[in-house]
């Protein structure tokens, strides 16, 4: 199964439908999936956190969270992962893991999470792509891995399905459910990866070590959404069609 294609701005939701489908975890069986993916990249593939004996890997985020799958549309297996950390509806101040990873190392001069609206933020984490679909040599070592070569050349554009899949799915959830400022910790080279698409996400502080170097970041919801690529305007709204109908009320 490719992960990524040659196309043009024409058919970027087209090309995508046949080979993949974002499914919302909105059901019980279908966050156990969310959990058996995590727990096979996390725990076993990259030994970033403990083996479980139920070979499911939660942590106290899940209950205030919003999970996405990918799934093959050719062979029906899940792909990947994510989820959208929300504030806690009983105690929105509650930190979110970015919060408490880089407690000394934000710089509060440019954003200060704590000085926000808390029902308007959201942290982007725990993004996976299962073995299986992180093909090249050297990217079984990564959760969900992103080179220079996946976007192609302007002549003959290509891009990675599942990982920028993923995360335009957490930004139409994101917007359905009124998070306008979305945190992350990425790896140094996300910002310039994703800068390809067309989103700005800017450094809010020293880089830390958490499972190799990452650095926390933010981005502006409005501002992925207007500031996407012609090239990928055509796929946000394919997965748009595919996240909107499963929360109609948000």
């Amino acid at each position: 199964m490719p992960s990524t294609g040659s196309i043009d701005s024409s058919n970027a939701g087209s090309h995508f439908e046949q080979y993949f489908e974002i499914v919302p975890a909105v059901t019980p069986a279908l966050r156990d999936e969310v959990f058996r993916i995590r727990h096979q990249v996390y725990c076993e593939d990259l030994g970033f956190e403990p083996v479980r004996q139920d070979r499911r890997e939660t942590d106290e985020y899940d209950a205030q969270s919003l999970h996405l799958l990918m799934r093959s549309v050719k062979t029906g297996e899940f792909a990947g992962c994510t989820r959208l950390i929300l504030a806690r509806a009983d105690d929105p101040q509650a930190l979110m893991p970015f919060e408490r990873a880089c407690a000394e190392s934000l710089d509060r001069s440019i954003i200060d999470p704590a000085a926000l609206p808390r029902v308007s933020i959201g942290e982007i984490s725990r993004l996976s792509v299962v073995a299986a679909f992180r093909k090249r040599k050297g990217e079984m070592q990564q959760a969900a891995p992103l080179a220079d070569s996946d976007f192609g050349t302007p002549p003959r554009p290509r891009f990675p399905y599942i990982l920028v899949g993923l995360y335009l799915g957490v930004v139409e959830l994101a917007r359905l459910h009124g998070i306008k400022t979305l945190f992350v910790l990425t790896e140094p080279r996300l910002a310039n990866h994703l800068g390809r698409i067309g989103v700005e996400i800017k450094p809010i502080g020293a880089a830390i070590e958490h499972h190799g170097t990452r650095i926390p970041s933010v981005m502006q919801t409005n501002e992925i959404i207007d500031n996407l690529k012609p090239l990928f305007r055509p796929l946000y709204a394919s997965i748009a069609k595919e996240v909107a109908p499963v929360f109609p009320g948000a």
